[in-house]
This record gives C-alpha cells, sequence and structure tokens, in this order.
C-alpha cells in the first residue's frame, strides 16, 4: 500500500475476508447403482458450490471410466465470514447426453476455525467414499488500494518530471524569469492539458494542439494530459506510437490523417467482422461481459492504432517512467441504469499505472481492470484488456449511437450527438440485469456430445453478432446493451463511510464564489443531485460510459487536490448550435461539479461572452487568491476560427487567394457539416484545415500561457504547496466546525 498521503482522511471501511480453499483429492468405488454399472463405467467428477461466494461454482475434471478416480485438484473460494457459508459437494458422472448426478452432501463452512487445515471424507450411495482436504485463512492481503492519496508510481514519476518541467521553463521563459528556477524550489507550477470530447472533430482538433505545444516548448512545461472521448483517442494514437517522443507530433499526425481519409465502412467487410466476431466470442467465453462497446473498440483500434492492437494501457508507462513525457489520464463514467448521467455519475481514472475511483479511494493495476473481485481480492484475474478496448469505453457514445455514424438512421436533421443523447432515458443504455447470463460458459466436459454443442453455440452466437453489426437487427437498431459493461470491482466492499475528493467537504473550505451563487447551484435538481450517493457493491458488473454524457471536459482528474495543480490549460472542441454560440456549456458544468465538491475552481462568468465576444482563448483566474485557496488559473481555448482566416501563422498575413480560401471555412455553420460529431471519415483538406486551425489558435495565444506560468510561479512562492495541510489540520477544523 502507498505511503498515506496528506488529504487521506476518510478510508474505505475495509472488511476482511475468508480464503476457503479446498483440495478434491480423490475417490473410492464410484456407483451408478448396480444396474447402472452393468451399463456403463462412471466418468465421476466433482461439483462444488457455494451459494454465498461469487464465484459459486467450480468443478474438477471428469476422469473417464475409472470407479477409484484421483483428482488432486485444489478450488480457492473468497467468502465474507459475516455470511452463513455452507459448501454443496455434488458427485457427477459425465454422459454424452446429459450428466447425471451421483449424490450431494454439504459441510457447514463455519465448523471450522481460521488457520485450521483438515481432511474430510464423505460417503454417497452408502459405499462411495469422497475424500477433501479444507483450509481456511484470514485473507488480509487485497489487490485493491485503498487511499486518496497517489500511488507510489505516480509520487516518483512527478519527481523525474519536475526535472524536465524546471528546464522547459528556463528555456521557455529564458534566464531573466526563471533564474532563481531549480528542482529544489517550491516554485515549480504543477500544469495540467485537458483535452475535451468531440469525435474526431476533438481528435484532430488536439493533434493540431499538440503539435503546437511540443514545438513551442510547452508540453516540456506540463505534468499531465487529461482526455475525454475523443482527445483520448489522440492521446491513445500518441502514445502507444513506437517512435513518440522522439518522432513529435508534426510526423505521427501525418500518419493519423491518412488513417482517417478511408471510410469506416471499409472496415464491416465479412472477412474483418468474423476475425472481430471471433475475438469476442473468446471473450465471452473466458467469463467476461461482452457488449457493443468491445466491437466499436475495435474499429476504433482498426483506424487508429492498426498495426499496434495488441497494445495495452500499463505498455504507455514506459513514455514516462524517467518523466519524459506528460503523465497521460483518461476517464470515462461509472452510471447506474436507472439514473440519469447528468444526476449520478462516478468519474473512473485511467493512467498507466492505476485505474480507480477517487470518490471511493479504490484504485488497481491496469492489468486487474475487468477481473473479478470480491471484497477486495481477485477471485478471477483475465488478461488485461488492450488499448483498442478501453478507447471504446472512453468514447462510448459513438457506441450508442453507432448507427448515425455509420449514417444509417434516420436521425433529425440539424440534431447534434449532445442533444440527442439528452434525450435517451437510462433504460436506453444499460440494464439493471445483474444476473450471471453472461458469465462464465460451462468448461466443455470432454465429451464429443459437449464440444459439439459448444461449437453450435459458438456459431450461433457468431451469426447473431454478426447480424447485429450488418444486418437489420433488434440490437443494430436499437441502444439498449451498447455501454461498457465490466465486472464490478468495488463488489462486496463495506461503503458506510464516503469518501469525499476533497478533505474538506463539510469542514469549512472557504469558497470560490460567493455562498449565494453556490447554494443557487446545488439547488437545481437537473444536475449532479446524486453524485454523493455510492454505487451499489452488491452488483455483480458495472457499467462503463463516456464522461461526455455528463459534461464534455475532463476536470475532476486534474482537480483532485492530490495533484496539486496550479495552471489548467484546457481545449474545448464540445459541439456548438452555431460558430458564433455561446461557448462556456460544459466550463459552467465543470464549475459547478467543482463548487458541489468543495473543489477549488476560478468564477466563470458566463457574461464575459456578452461583453468580450467569441475569442480563440478565455483565461479564468481567482479574483482573490488570499481567499480563494489553492484556486487554479484557467485558459479556455475554444474552436472558433477568427485570426486564422487571416493570418496564417502568429503575425504573418494570408497573401495569395489560395492561402486564403484555405483559411476561410466554417465549422458548426458549413452545411456540408464536414466537422460533425458524426463524421468518421475526414478528407485530407479538413483535416489539415481543422488541425492547422488550432494548432495556429494555440500559437497564436503563447504569450498568454508564458504569462500564466510567471503568475503560477509567483503564486507558488507565496503559497509554496498546495499539498501542505495535514491531518491534524482537517481534524482542527473539523473540530471548531463542530463547536462552533
Amino acid at each position: 500500500m502507498a505511503s498515506i498521503d496528506p488529504y487521506q482522511f476518510i478510508v474505505v471501511e475495509y472488511q476482511y475476508s475468508h480464503r476457503f480453499t479446498i483440495t478434491v483429492l480423490k475417490a473410492s468405488n464410484v456407483t451408478k447403482g448396480r444396474f447402472g454399472d452393468m451399463l456403463d463405467t462412471p466418468d465421476p467428477y466433482i461439483e462444488l458450490y457455494i451459494s454465498s461466494a461469487p464465484d459459486s461454482r467450480k468443478r474438477t475434471k471428469y476422469v473417464n471410466n475409472d470407479i477409484n478416480p484421483v483428482w488432486n485438484e485444489t478450488f480457492d473460494f473468497i467468502l465474507d465470514p459475516q455470511q452463513a457459508n455452507v459448501l454443496e459437494i455434488t458427485l457427477m458422472d459425465a454422459n454424452y447426453v446429459m450428466d447425471e448426478s451421483l449424490g450431494t452432501t454439504q459441510f457447514d463452512i463455519s465448523s471450522m476455525k481460521t488457520g485450521e487445515k483438515k481432511e474430510v471424507s464423505f460417503t454417497f450411495n452408502k459405499v462411495t467414499q469422497v475424500f477433501l482436504e479444507f483450509s481456511l485463512d484470514v485473507c488480509s492481503s487485497t489487490d485493491l488500494r485503498f487511499s486518496m492519496a497517489l500511488c507510489d508510481q505516480e509520487k516518483a514519476f512527478r519527481q523525474k518530471r519536475k526535472h524536465v518541467v524546471v528546464d522547459g521553463i528556463k528555456k521557455l521563459l529564458g534566464p531573466e524569469k526563471s533564474k532563481d528556477l531549480h528542482t529544489t524550489s517550491k516554485d515549480v507550477p504543477v500544469i495540467a492539458l485537458l483535452g475535451s470530447g468531440g469525435g474526431f472533430r476533438a481528435m484532430v482538433g488536439f493533434s493540431g494542439v499538440l503539435k503546437a505545444l511540443y514545438e513551442s516548448g510547452i508540453l516540456d512545461c506540463v505534468t499531465y494530459i487529461a482526455g475525454l472521448s475523443g482527445s483520448t483517442w489522440y492521446m491513445s494514437t500518441l502514445y502507444s506510437h513506437p517512435d513518440f517522443p522522439n518522432k513529435g507530433p508534426k510526423e505521427i499526425n501525418k500518419e493519423l490523417m491518412d488513417n482517417v481519409s478511408y471510410n469506416p465502412l471499409l472496415l464491416l467487410t465479412p472477412q474483418k467482422v468474423k476475425r472481430y466476431v471471433e475475438a469476442l466470442w473468446k471473450k465471452k467465453r473466458s467469463g467476461q461481459p461482452v457488449t457493443f462497446t468491445d466491437v466499436f473498440g475495435m474499429l476504433i483500434g482498426e483506424t487508429l492504432i492498426q498495426n499496434r492492437m495488441g497494445s495495452k494501457l500499463s505498455h504507455l508507462q514506459t513514455k514516462i517512467n524517467n518523466g519524459q513525457c506528460p503523465m497521460p489520464l483518461f476517464t470515462c463514467l461509472h452510471v447506474k441504469p436507472d439514473v440519469s448521467e447528468l444526476m449520478f455519475a462516478d468519474w473512473v481514472e485511467f493512467s498507466p499505472f492505476e485505474i480507480g475511483m477517487a470518490k471511493y479511494g479504490t484504485f488497481m493495476p491496469p492489468d486487474l481492470f475487468g477481473s473479478k473481485f470480491f471484497m477486495g481480492t481477485v477471485i478471477k484475474k483475465y488478461e488485461e484488456n488492450p488499448l483498442h478496448f478501453l478507447m471504446g469505453v472512453w468514447g462510448s457514445a459513438f457506441s450508442i449511437l453507432f448507427n448515425r455514424v455509420l449514417g444509417v438512421s434516420n436521425h433529425i436533421k440539424g440534431v447534434t450527438m449532445e442533444e440527442e443523447l439528452e434525450n435517451l432515458k437510462p433504460k436506453h443504455i444499460v440494464t439493471s440485469d445483474n444476473s450471471d447470463s453472461d458469465d462464465e460458459l460451462q468448461e466443455p466436459k470432454g465429451s464429443e456430445a459437449e464440444e459439439e454443442y459448444q461449437r453450435n453455440n459458438e456459431a450461433s452466437w457468431v451469426q447473431r453478432m454478426v447480424m447485429a453489426l450488418v444486418g437489420d437487427s433488434a440490437l443494430f437498431n436499437t441502444r439498449e446493451g451498447r455501454a461498457g459493461k465490466v465486472h464490478n470491482f468495488m463488489l462486496g466492499l463495506n461503503l458506510n463511510t464516503s469518501y469525499p475528493i476533497s478533505p474538506f467537504v463539510g469542514h469549512g473550505m472557504e469558497r470560490c464564489a460567493d455562498d449565494d451563487e453556490m447554494d443557487a447551484a446545488v439547488a437545481d435538481p437537473d444536475e449532479f443531485e446524486q453524485i454523493y450517493e455510492p454505487l451499489d457493491v452488491k452488483s455483480k458488473k458495472i457499467h462503463i460510459v463516456d464522461s461526455g454524457l455528463t459534461f464534455n471536459l475532463p476536470y475532476p482528474l486534474i482537480l483532485r487536490p492530490q495533484r496539486g495543480v496550479d495552471l489548467i490549460i484546457s481545449f474545448d472542441f464540445s459541439a456548438r448550435p452555431c460558430d458564433s454560440s455561446p461557448p462556456f456549456k460544459d466550463l459552467l458544468l465543470a464549475e459547478k461539479w467543482a463548487r458541489m465538491n468543495n473543489l477549488p475552481f476560478p468564477k466563470i462568468d458566463p457574461h464575459v461572452f456578452d461583453r468580450e465576444g467569441l475569442k480563440e482563448c478565455y483565461i479564468f483566474r481567482p479574483k482573490n487568491p488570499s481567499v480563494e485557496i489553492d484556486c487554479p488559473t484557467v485558459i479556455h481555448f475554444v474552436l472558433a476560427n477568427i485570426e486564422f482566416r487571416k493570418f496564417k501563422a502568429p503575425g504573418v498575413p494570408r497573401e495569395t487567394e489560395e492561402e486564403k480560401e484555405f483559411a476561410d471555412f466554417d465549422i458548426f455553420d458549413d452545411p456540408e457539416t464536414p466537422y460533425s460529431t458524426f463524421n468518421f471519415q475526414y478528407p485530407k483538406k479538413a483535416f489539415k484545415r481543422l488541425h492547422d486551425l488550432m494548432e495556429f489558435n494555440t500559437l497564436n495565444n503563447i504569450d498568454k500561457i508564458k504569462q500564466a506560468i510567471v503568475d503560477s510561479m509567483e503564486y507558488r512562492r507565496t503559497h509554496p504547496s498546495r499539498c501542505s495541510v495535514s491531518l491534524n489540520d482537517i481534524e482542527a477544523r473539523k473540530f471548531f466546525n463542530k463547536n462552533h
């Protein structure tokens, strides 16, 4: 477990579990009865069943034609000691058509003491003896990390990255403005870069942003890059590239431009669909849930990272293990089937080091995400999910509305994806089914009949999936079942204690806004009303969907107090009704979410649009830094084509008609809608226009970013650490508020 963090205050109430180990040794005189034995010698195996265990049923292999079989097979069950745990033992005979039970008996596990180990024999049919060995131990070690602290790997990364950031700031600002800056000084700012959702529009726009930041040297000053939906697709493409960071975004973006110039329907040839379905069947057969998001992830992967489909999130550690690149952070939402995402959603964060939910202070290594857990312990581990599966989850809004991606639905003209998603009912996206209907299929018993049944079952499932992908089927034309689904890693945990993101929730933290503004925001029943509610720890699976379904900016990842971010450079590629529309809808939702979690956030004045009109870039600072404790500065870029029409580079006017024609385009007002959220094919000219626009907008505001870095350094000098609060400080505030 990582060391204790100053912000760790309320700990998940973890309750120890028991590990019950059973070794099925052997049996003697197995009989089917006098008449049955005359017809066929038994092919015995043993079934073990504990109804209170999450992985409740296990079985040995069958032994062919043997009345005195020897198995020596060992099985583990993770048990809740507070429940009545009873083992049911069934002696079975394998047959070609239907297996036959030769008897059942029970064993009360509560009769054993922890640390005890014993051999027990059971009698079936008066003559058959089955010998088992039992042991019961306390399972004190867990596979989950329960802490609000950053994991040790991230802390080590930050120390290494600090050296790169110091060198980057010195190079960017020059010796005069950074003469006192060094790795041991307290004025080194933590800078985060954010990219919104918006499909390929966000991906292409973010590619231009990263090129500008990489070549200008700003990227060397950044500690974190956080993405949502479409921005995560570019981050995945960039960080999984074998030549990055030695090869910069310029060369990688050219590859990306080629990849997205093809029609996505080419990915649905019969040969490719067959390959997708075979991969899905393999996953389903292993015991993992499969939804349409798996399909969408493969399509996105084949488009963007086609030569590295075996890439995994943990592989990205090599890109940051020496602090050479900013740490990438990705996100999705855990949602409930009967509650709107805007009212309840748990933000799930993904890094190359960990995956988890800060709301509960619960994290795990990437290779355990999707495995079966009970009470914090893995009861069945699967191979780490490929990166393309996560890309499908992070952008699963398009999986939900996949028919619009392909352009085959009869959607209302002019309705954006965001508007259509707002009209979705939760039941259209996920179901509340927690049954084991898609749980692990029974292992074949070895008989030819069962193997044939398995092949037929697989063939039938393949046919249904092919029809779902390319035919007129219910799955293809409805949205149910398209959300991502994984095993619930918090199954069996005790959540009686809430786990706030900020330790000052309810403890008198100073607000960044007036109390009246805060109260008015919280009073709105339509947004975030149920964000304080916990997830269902009894549910065997959880649904995970695109974070853009609540608001389209990944601020929750960066606003964790443990990360102590000083400056946030935010890029919003969200859809707007027209080019001249106000661009602050999602930023205002992010502000409200921060207020409700008592996290420092600058006041976003929506009237700035009325006063200043549409701009490429807006800056929001704390009005009173001495009162608004540790409030970051936000530089917010919006998708707008203003100065780019006049200049081909900052300060360099366009002269030729060809240059002017290239830059004279609309984004949301274009009747041809080349930048529609649903467009998954970008002609090279459309790609280059959007890419170059965002590269220009970023470079055109470099001086504002530099000044914000200088201001952050000045703030750090007077406020050395955003994580300087101690547990004693929190206790003191708690005591003060309790008595006043």
